[in-house]
């Protein structure tokens, strides 16, 4: 096996699903769960934002239209696998769902449900990541005499509470089941990179832990908030809620372009800074069974494009 070939990283990303995996390659995007009756398959064309408008391409830029395009497509993927379980496996609608279903048609009552719930979910993070730290640092009266102290106070109680977040729900049986396929999808995107045929015995030894993951992302967003948050030089705290909320596309496109960046580079910088994403994926990530490798391998083989190299990361 050539060194270039050892050395290949894939622009192909995944996403664990209910029971299944999302991947999506420079073209397309693949849908495969596994149900009673065996896999199901479901993969569409990717239309993305910056070919037609090459303004969302531009450095920065591109990160807040990948990080919102990526939550939006990642709710219809996880909609769609909880579609596939069984009806007396699901759970009970909630009261927000059932209002829309009431009030509109069904195609579009599902994409707002969708809708609603990233919203919803960008929600909850603007109040784990940016009100309550910001709001618990502001009583205690000793952390806010300095900017600079209260900055660091605010950063680190982002990341104490990224990481109790996932620990607590890294002990629901569901989630482990779901860290588990994302442990699926790293290894198979290791296998595919290494060159190796796609099959469970080769996919199965490789690594869990993948430099470019997305989760790995989350926490590098945190990261660098506390260094762009570190320009406010506001006491009220409601004033520096809306500060950091006016950052916080700063802080998305520069964590993208750090990403980005270290999944280009082999060297100790690059090693340093993906080293806390890899620590975090010991808990968002579990080794998967044969079955679960399937469907990684599965969504995988549907994304690959025709063009060999067409998928290398940074194009």
């Amino acid at each position: 096996m050539s060194q270039e070939k050892k050395c290949f990283k894939t622009s192909i990303g995944g996403q664990a699903l209910i029971e299944g995996i999302l991947m999506r390659g420079p073209k397309m995007q693949a849908i495969v769960c596994r149900t009673e009756d065996g896999l199901v398959e479901k993969t569409e064309e990717l239309r993305l934002l910056r070919e037609r408008y090459p303004f969302f391409g531009l450095p920065l830029v591109r990160g807040c239209v990948t990080f919102f395009d990526s939550l939006v497509k990642g709710m219809q993927a996880l909609t769609y696998s909880a579609s596939l379980v069984p009806l007396e496996q699901q759970d009970e609608p909630d009261k927000i769902d059932e209002w829309i279903s009431r009030h509109f048609p069904e195609e579009k009552a599902e994409k707002l449900i969708i809708y609603t719930a990233v919203i919803l979910g960008i929600a909850l993070s603007v109040f784990l990541f940016i009100f309550l730290p910001t709001f618990l640092v502001s009583l205690l009266k000793p952390l806010t005499r300095s900017y600079l102290v209260r900055n660091l106070s605010e950063g680190l109680l982002k990341v104490a509470i990224l990481l109790a977040y996932m620990a607590l729900v890294a002990h629901m049986n569901d989630v482990r089941r779901l860290f588990s396929y994302h442990g699926a999808e790293h290894k198979t995107i290791f296998c595919y990179e290494h060159g190796k045929p796609l099959t469970v015995e080769n996919v199965r030894p490789e690594s869990r832990f993948h430099p470019r993951c997305g989760t790995s992302f989350l926490l590098v967003v945190v990261l660098v908030s506390i260094l762009v948050n570190a320009t406010v030089r506001v006491a009220n705290p409601f004033a520096r809620v809306g500060c950091h909320l006016l950052l916080l596309p700063v802080v998305v496109g520069i964590s993208y372009e750090i990403n980005r960046w270290c999944g280009l580079h082999d060297n100790r910088l690059s090693a340093i800074l993906s080293a806390p994403g890899k620590w975090l994926q010991r808990i968002t990530t579990n080794e998967p069974d044969d079955g679960m490798i399937e469907c990684a391998i599965r969504a995988m083989e549907l994304v690959i494009p025709e063009a060999v190299g067409s998928d290398a990361w940074g194009q």
